[in-house]
C-alpha cells in the first residue's frame, strides 16, 4: 500500500479545522463575610439578580443586592457551616421552585423539598419565583364564584375565581379558621387549593394538615410551610414559591386558589433580611419597596381571557392587625392592592359572633359580579337589615322606650346574626345558604327564639334535604323565580309547624 502525502495532508487539515476543546469556564467568587444567613461574596462581576449560587455544603444562596464590589446573597439550608474564605460558584439558574400535580396532597418547604416522611416528590417541570403578572388584555372579569362554604361571605362579602380577597383582624380571632373553612369546601369544585405557612408555629401548621387529611382535602391540597423556626429568607420566599405552585395550575387552564397565612409575617422577614442587607430603612424601618414585595405578589391572581384557557389563580392574603388597627403601615398597603377585605373583630368574636365579620368595614369590590342570582335575591336586603341593626343596637342600650317598627328591626337582625353564625369545619352548600337566608329575611324566623335560630336552621336544611327537590333546582338554575320560591316558603311553614308544635310538647326539635 502506497502513502500518498497529499491524502495524508487533507485528513490531518480537515481534523485540524474541526478539532474543538470542550471548555467550561465556571465564575468562582469568594465568601467575604458571614452573619445571620447573609453572605457578601467577592468577584462574580457577571452574576445578576435573583439568580441561584452554590456555596460549600450543599448551601444554595439567592443573589439579592448587587454591589460594585461585592454581592448580597441570602442563604438556604445549614449556611452555619459556611465559612469565609471558601468558594461560591454561579448556577446561571434562577430561582426557580418545582410545580405541578405531583405536589398536590404534600407538604413542602419553600423550595420544595418533601416535609411530610412521604418520600421524594417526582416533579420535572419547575417555574421562576418571580413572574410577571398578566397585563390587562390577557385577563378577563372575575365571574365565576368561589365559594367559602361561610353564609356570612357568600352572602354580603362575596368572592370570585381570579379576585384577590384581604382577610384582616388581630390574633386569634378565626382568620386562619376562615382558610380552613374554605379549603374544606372546595371539595369537588375542581380547585387546587395551595396553603402557605410564613411564620407559623409548627404545631399550627401540623393541626391544619391533620383536619384536613381527616376531611380529604389533601386530595386537593398543597401546604407550603415556612415555620416561625426557619431563617428570614425561607420566610420570605415562601409566599413567592406558593404563587408559582398556583400559576401552574392558571397557565394550564385550571383553577387554584392561594391563601398566604400571613403577610404582615412576611413583611417582617422581608425587613429583617433587607436590615441584614445594609438596604436602606424607611417608614417602620420596613424597606422602601415594601409595597412593591406584595403588590407583585398579589398582581399575578388573575381570571385568564379564554383564549389563554380561561385558569384562574385566587389570592386570599391574612394579615394581623395590632389592637384593630387598620390604618397601620402594612394593612393599608394590603388592602390598597386587594379587590376587597374581610375585617375580623375581637368585640364580635368574643361576643359569641362567629364568623365575627364585621359587616361595615368589610367589602368584596368585585365578588358580587361572579355572585348567583339566587343568592343576590336573597342577600340584597341581608345587608340593609343588618346595617339598620347595629345602627338601632346602640340606642337600645339605653333601655329608652322603643317603638314597635325599630322593636321588629332589632328582633330581626337579631335573628339574622343567629343566623350567620356558624360553627368551624361545617361549611355550607350554596342551595343551603340560600334557603337559609330566605327564611330570615321573609320574616319566618321572627316569631322563632333566637337562642333557637341556630337549631332552626340545621333542622331546616335537614328538612329540605330529604323532602322535595327544591335544593336540586337552586342548584342547577342557579336562580331562585317566584315559582320556586313560593315552593320554598309552603316547605318552610309545613316544616315551621312541625317544628312549633314539638317545641311545645318539650321535645327537643323537629327531627327528634
Amino acid at each position: 500500500m502506497k502513502l500518498r502525502p497529499e491524502e495524508i495532508t487533507s485528513i490531518l487539515k480537515q481534523q485540524i479545522e474541526q478539532y474543538d476543546v470542550e471548555t467550561s469556564l465556571a465564575e468562582v467568587g469568594t465568601v467575604l463575610q458571614l452573619g445571620d444567613g447573609i453572605a457578601r461574596v467577592y468577584g462574580l462581576e457577571n452574576c445578576f439578580a435573583m439568580e441561584m449560587l452554590e456555596f460549600e455544603h450543599g448551601v444554595t444562596g439567592l443573589a439579592l443586592n448587587l454591589e460594585a464590589d461585592n454581592v448580597g446573597a441570602a442563604l438556604f439550608g445549614e449556611w452555619e457551616r459556611i465559612e469565609e474564605g471558601q468558594p461560591v460558584r454561579r448556577t446561571g439558574l434562577l430561582a426557580s421552585v418545582p410545580v405541578g400535580d405531583a405536589l398536590v396532597g404534600r407538604i413542602v418547604d419553600p423550595l420544595g423539598n418533601p416535609l411530610d416522611g412521604a418520600g421524594p416528590i417526582a416533579s420535572e417541570e419547575r417555574r421562576p419565583l418571580e413572574f410577571k403578572a398578566p397585563g390587562v388584555v390577557q385577563r378577563k372579569p372575575v365571574s365565576e364564584p368561589l365559594q367559602t362554604g361561610l353564609k356570612a361571605i357568600d352572602s354580603m362579602i362575596p368572592i370570585g375565581r381570579g379576585q384577590r380577597e384581604l382577610i384582616i383582624g388581630d390574633r386569634s380571632t378565626g382568620k386562619t379558621a376562615i382558610l380552613v373553612d374554605t379549603i374544606l369546601n372546595q371539595r369537588g369544585q375542581d380547585v387546587i387549593c395551595i396553603y402557605v405557612a410564613v411564620g407559623q408555629k409548627a404545631s399550627s401548621v401540623a393541626q391544619v394538615y391533620q383536619r384536613l387529611k381527616e376531611a380529604g382535602a389533601m386530595d386537593y391540597t398543597i401546604i407550603v410551610s415556612a415555620p416561625a423556626s426557619e431563617a428570614a429568607p425561607i420566610k420570605w420566599m415562601a409566599p413567592f414559591a406558593g404563587c408559582a405552585m398556583g400559576e401552574h395550575f392558571l397557565y394550564s387552564g385550571r383553577h387554584a386558589l392561594c391563601m398566604y397565612d400571613d403577610l404582615s409575617k412576611h413583611a417582617d422577614a422581608y425587613r429583617q433580611m433587607s436590615l441584614l442587607l445594609r438596604r436602606p430603612p424607611g417608614r417602620e424601618a420596613f424597606p422602601g419597596d415594601v409595597f412593591y414585595l406584595h403588590s407583585r405578589l398579589l398582581e399575578r391572581a388573575c381570571k385568564l381571557n379564554d383564549d389563554l384557557g380561561g385558569g384562574s389563580l385566587t389570592a386570599l392574603p391574612v394579615i394581623e392587625t395590632q389592637a384593630g388597627d387598620v390604618s397601620a403601615y402594612i394593612p393599608t398597603n394590603v388592602i390598597s392592592i386587594t379587590d376587597g377585605q374581610i375585617f375580623l373583630e375581637s368585640d364580635l368574636f368574643y361576643s359569641g359572633v362567629r364568623p365575627a365579620i364585621n359587616v361595615g368595614i368589610s367589602v368584596s369590590r368585585v365578588g358580587g359580579n361572579a355572585q348567583t342570582k339566587a343568592m343576590k335575591k336573597v342577600a340584597g336586603r341581608l345587608r340593609l337589615d343588618l346595617a339598620q341593626y347595629r345602627n338601632l343596637e346602640a340606642f337600645a342600650q339605653f333601655g329608652s322606650e322603643l317603638d314597635a317598627v325599630t322593636q321588629r328591626t332589632l328582633a330581626r337582625g337579631e335573628r339574622m346574626v343567629a343566623s350567620l353564625n356558624q360553627p368551624q369545619y361545617a361549611p355550607w352548600a350554596f342551595e343551603e345558604q340560600v334557603a337559609a337566608l330566605f327564611a330570615g329575611i321573609h320574616g319566618h324566623l321572627d316569631d322563632i327564639p333566637t337562642a333557637q335560630v341556630g337549631r332552626f336552621q340545621d333542622e331546616l336544611r335537614e328538612h329540605l334535604r330529604t323532602e322535595g327537590t327544591v335544593y336540586q333546582q337552586i342548584r342547577e338554575g342557579l336562580d331562585l323565580p317566584d315559582e320556586l320560591a313560593e315552593r320554598l316558603t309552603a316547605e318552610i311553614q309545613r316544616f315551621k309547624e312541625r317544628f312549633n308544635v314539638q317545641e311545645e310538647t318539650g321535645l327537643v326539635g323537629a327531627s327528634a
